[in-house]
């Protein structure tokens, strides 16, 4: 096989959009595992107390209000997560795709 630069780009570039596959698809399954299998809530939300100029707190958040403020954070959070994920994994297999098709084309072509 001989050795050109253009192939050397075809190779990097299938292997970036493989990777970036990877790495969106391993992101879906750890965010699937905590929220479905494992039940993890590891985003809390605690809010710091705004204060009057005399250094009183002006309102106290009860724990109820805590909690749903918690929850939408972690709803928030893990929607990011997911759009971030898809994002990756959209961008990813058609750059893979594309230039591991050229890579085989061109392999038979010279052949």
């Amino acid at each position: 096989m001989k050795f050109n630069l253009r192939l050397l780009y075809l190779y990097l570039f299938s292997f970036v959009g493989l990777l970036i596959t990877i790495i969106g698809s391993i992101q879906i399954i750890d965010l699937g595992l905590k929220t479905y299998v494992f039940k993890v809530s590891e985003y809390t939300y605690y809010a710091e107390p705004m204060l009057t100029p005399e250094g009183k707190p002006t309102s106290v958040i009860s724990a109820d209000e805590q909690e749903r403020r918690n929850q939408l954070e972690q709803d928030s959070q893990r929607k990011r997560q997911l759009s971030n994920s898809l994002s990756m994994i959209l961008v990813g297999v058609p750059l893979y795709l594309y230039h591991w098709k050229t890579i085989k084309k061109e392999a038979h072509s010279l052949a």
